[in-house]
């Protein structure tokens, strides 16, 4: 019997996978426990648009990070930072920092999306990582000054 994953099963089959198991597992557990469905014409149908849909809202949002990425280029962030004797800093700048500047100009970064870098601990120019799709990663300027 062919069925359609609707849940990942460890083993089996992964979410919108179609796959032939035998009937007694289908019936008795798979689909009892709902974890697939029948792959009929109208369940094809559903896993078809779903696909789609998700492909679409996928693309949506490749487009609107390379937006952001285009923007988020173009900034530079600035730091005040102590020094001590010969122009070292005392620690350096944190993510939460870097996600505060980020918030000050109007953008809307989460802590997880920037690359924690520890090379943030002397005077000048550093640049940022920070992943805002899949493959789509922008680099941001910070600068650390006196």
């Amino acid at each position: 019997m062919q069925v359609i994953f609707i849940k990942d099963v460890k083993g089996q089959g992964k979410k919108g996978e179609i796959k032939t198991v035998k009937d007694g597992y289908a019936e008795n557990f798979l689909i009892k426990k709902g974890y697939a469905v029948v792959a009929n014409d109208k369940n094809r149908a559903a896993l078809k648009s779903e696909q789609q849909r998700k492909e679409k809202e996928e693309q949506m949002k490749r487009s609107d990070s390379l937006k952001l990425k285009e923007s988020l280029e173009k900034e530079v962030l600035e730091f005040q930072v102590k020094t001590g004797q010969g122009d070292k800093v005392f620690g350096s700048v944190s993510v939460k920092q870097i996600k505060e500047a980020l918030a000050k100009k109007g953008y809307h970064i989460e802590k997880n999306q920037i690359v924690p870098i520890s090379s943030l601990s002397s005077l000048g120019f550093h640049d940022i990582e920070i992943v805002l799709f899949q493959d789509v990663k922008a680099k941001v300027k910070a600068h650390l000054i006196k």
